[in-house]
Formats: structure tokens, C-alpha cells, sequence
């Protein structure tokens, strides 16, 4: 039944994030559109089954959707849309589409000119960031890593000169994995482990990597965890040595080139700006 908010309106996606820990932290807006569409496309209908009863909700409009299903169950799900059903997009905990199914599904209908609507809701990702006391301003998200040690070390390589904190999902059974590579190729950074977010015993565990890796030596996981990581260290600016400049500037001119170019190579070999190393040919002359 539609709401006098017009939502669920005939013919949208919707993507409704679900409770990642907490059931109270679905909004009414969402508990409304879950009630009033058509259908409802999820991951595990057992799980999410379970999730509509404890919510009051029917479980008869609920059509699988995962990983294994998804490049058959587009089809039909974009044929219910362009008949007028409303259809929601639920994954097991928090929204859909972040390493979870959902963002072909979500390319394809509006491909096909069909309106997507997110019903903001529950995230690890963002939940963990901001509860981590690590920098927020920037940041970026990898997701689950590979499972296979190699891989995953070629991943972490490539991500040891990023700067900006890096958001990780992972499993249980392969976090201490996991840490000992982290502790092995980036080193002992800044790192909070966040698991049974909005949960009754919500633990956050670090201040490092090593920290980390402790503990959960100790007491094994349970439960999904996000990590939150420090970037690297920005690198220090090189030291400046005016009189060393100044000879090598003078070596470079000397073997024909002009004091533009002189600067202009002298920059990329030594780090420091071509502005302040021509203004320093110009301050002996």
C-alpha cells in the first residue's frame, strides 16, 4: 500500500539498508517501504525471513538474490519493475551493494530507465570509520582482501604508499591472517578492529596492528570485523642545503643548459620545488 509520502511508488528500486547489529536502528522510512513493496530481493531468505517477522513484516514477497544467483534473478527483477511492482533490495546487514550483491542490479535499472532510490541506513563502513579516532576527512575502502596469503600481500604492497585511511572488511577465521600480513608488508601502523558494531558488547581492539594482533591471538573472533588503518606517513621534505644547490645548479648550467632547465632537473632528482631552485640561481647571480 503507498504511503502518503508516495514511497513505495510503482516501477523503483529501492535499496533499504538493513540493521547491522541493532534492529532499532531501522528507520521508519525503511521499515515502511519493506512493508509496501511488491517484492523484496535478498541475499538469504531465511535470514532476512527472520529479520521481516521480527519486524512484523511478510516474508511471502521475499525472492533470493546473491552472488551466485544474480546474473539470472537481473532479468526478472528489471521485467517485475517495467510491469509497475515496487521492489526492494535488502542485504543480510547493512546496505546493499557494499561488498555485498547489488551493483550490477543497480547499473542495469537504470540503464533500463528504471528510478533507484537508497533508503539511507546502517553501515559498517561508515560506522566503524567514525568511531575508529583515526583520520576521517580522507579516506578509502578495499573491502573483503583475497583469501590466499599471496594475493592478498600483493594487494597490501599496493596499497603501502596510500596515505589516506583504508577501510577493511574480513571474516572471523581469517583476521589473525590477515594482521600478520598487515604487521609484515605496511608495518605497525594505527589500526582499530571494530566487531558486533551497535551491538550490546561492541569492541573496538587496538591502538596498532601489533595491539591487534595480540589480543586476538588471545581471544579468538567472533563475528564480521571492520578495520580501520592508518595511511602511510607522508614523507618527510628533503633537506635543503643551499651551497650543495648551488653547485650542482651551477654543474648543470655549465654543461649547457639554461638556468630554466637546470631548475627543472635539479627539481625532479632532489624533491624541492623548481620555483625555489631558479630563484636561487637568480640570488647568486
Amino acid at each position: 500500500m503507498e504511503h502518503p509520502s508516495g514511497e513505495p511508488a510503482a516501477g523503483v528500486l529501492y535499496l533499504v539498508g538493513t540493521p547491522i547489529g541493532n534492529l532499532d536502528d531501522l528507520s521508519p522510512r525503511a521499515r515502511r517501504v519493506l512493508a509496501g513493496v511488491d517484492r523484496i530481493a535478498c541475499e538469504d531468505t531465511r535470514h532476512s525471513g527472520l529479520l521481516l517477522q521480527r519486524l512484523g513484516i511478510g516474508s511471502r514477497r521475499l525472492l533470493s538474490f546473491h552472488a551466485h544467483n544474480q546474473h539470472g534473478r537481473i532479468p526478472q527483477l528489471l521485467a517485475l519493475l517495467l510491469a509497475g511492482e515496487a521492489v526492494a533490495l535488502i542485504s543480510d546487514a547493512g546496505l546493499p551493494g557494499i561488498s555485498d550483491p547489488g551493483e550490477e542490479l543497480v547499473a542495469a535499472a537504470r540503464l533500463a530507465g528504471h528510478p533507484v532510490i537508497c533508503i539511507p541506513g546502517p553501515s559498517a563502513l561508515t560506522t566503524a570509520l567514525v568511531s575508529s579516532g583515526l583520520p576521517t576527512g580522507r579516506f578509502c575502502f578495499e573491502g573483503f582482501l583475497a583469501p590466499k596469503r599471496s594475493a592478498r600481500c600483493q594487494q597490501l604492497l599496493a596499497l603501502a604508499a596510500e596515505t589516506r585511511t583504508i577501510v577493511l572488511y574480513e571474516s572471523p577465521h581469517r583476521l589473525l591472517a590477515l594482521l600478520e600480513d598487515l604487521l609484515e608488508v605496511l608495518g605497525d601502523r594505527p589500526l582499530q578492529v571494530a566487531r558486533e558494531l551497535t551491538k550490546r558488547h561492541e569492541q573496538q581492539v587496538g591502538p596498532t596492528v601489533a595491539a591487534a594482533l595480540e589480543h586476538f591471538r588471545r581471544t579468538p573472533p567472533l563475528g564480521e570485523c571492520t578495520l580501520v588503518l592508518g595511511g602511510a606517513s607522508l614523507a618527510a621534505p628533503p633537506a635543503w642545503d643551499g651551497q650543495h644547490l648551488k653547485e650542482q645548479l651551477a654543474e648543470l648550467v655549465a654543461g649547457g643548459l639554461s638556468n630554466r632547465e637546470a631548475a627543472r632537473h635539479l627539481a625532479q632528482s632532489s624533491g624541492h620545488a623548481k620555483r625555489d631552485l631558479y630563484a636561487l640561481l637568480h640570488r647568486q647571480e
